[in-house]
């Protein structure tokens, strides 16, 4: 049976009997030809989930930690882009955006805690570097923020499995690869790199913790969700 499928299954996390997934293979069986499911497409959709996944649940790891697993993801994720098949577009409408302002600020708030000191790096590949005489600085949880943001919303709209909907899935997140967050991704891996075999101390210094922890607080993201959820107990 076609690995495409059972993929998206996966990824939905759906649950089917071998008999409901045959017969819904043998109606499906034409669109799976499509390029949306050939194999260089499910792997970049393998890669970046784990991508997102990962980011999602940074807070788990100590920094040297998460700074050597982003150093490993992020260059196979580099290249599983790089192999995405250049589609154009068959829908009219434009995909809808599912990273809204406040997911794409609980992320950078929580990779801003992570990195502590070490969020901010010299950019070099930076167009407006060459009208200034001065460094322009980046910022790691920013960048990697970026990308979440397209990656997520592409396996948002690819996981849908309407053929249409994942064919401008891929021509978008491809075109913006090569457009934004592929040089975005490249830079962070930079700054990653220098981090992790540089002579800084990585590991979190006395009080540190305590530092991001009253900053934690002072977050409006979680001050926004803990006033969401006082709402929510009146109501109930």
């Amino acid at each position: 049976m076609h690995s495409a499928f059972f993929f998206l299954l996966l990824l939905n996390n759906k649950k089917f009997s071998e008999r409901s997934a045959g017969v819904y293979y043998h109606i499906m069986e034409e669109p799976l030809k499509h390029v949306v499911y050939s194999k260089n497409v499910i792997e970049f959709v393998t890669v970046a989930k784990e991508f997102c996944d990962f980011l999602e649940s940074a807070e788990q790891y100590p920094r040297r930690e998460f700074i050597t697993i982003a150093t490993r993801i992020i260059p196979l994720l580099y290249l599983k882009a790089s192999m995405l098949p250049k589609l154009d577009a068959e829908m009219e409408d434009e995909l809808e955006k599912t990273v809204d302002e406040m997911t794409y600020a609980h992320i950078q708030n929580k990779l801003e805690l992570l990195m502590g000191r070490f969020n901010d790096y010299l950019e070099v590949f930076n167009q407006d570097m060459q009208r200034s005489d001065t460094p322009v600085i980046s910022y790691i949880a920013e960048d990697l923020a970026d990308v979440y943001q397209d990656l997520k919303d592409f396996i948002s709209a690819y996981r849908i499995g309407v053929t249409e909907i994942m064919n401008d899935a891929v021509s978008v997140v491809q075109s913006n690869f090569e457009l934004y967050w592929g040089q975005k991704a490249v830079n962070t891996l930079r700054a990653l790199h220098a981090l992790l075999y540089g002579e800084d101390e990585l590991d979190e210094e006395e009080g540190e913790e305590e530092v991001k922890e009253e900053k934690r607080k002072e977050s409006w993201f979680d001050r926004f969700q803990k006033e969401w959820s006082d709402d929510d107990e009146e109501l109930s």
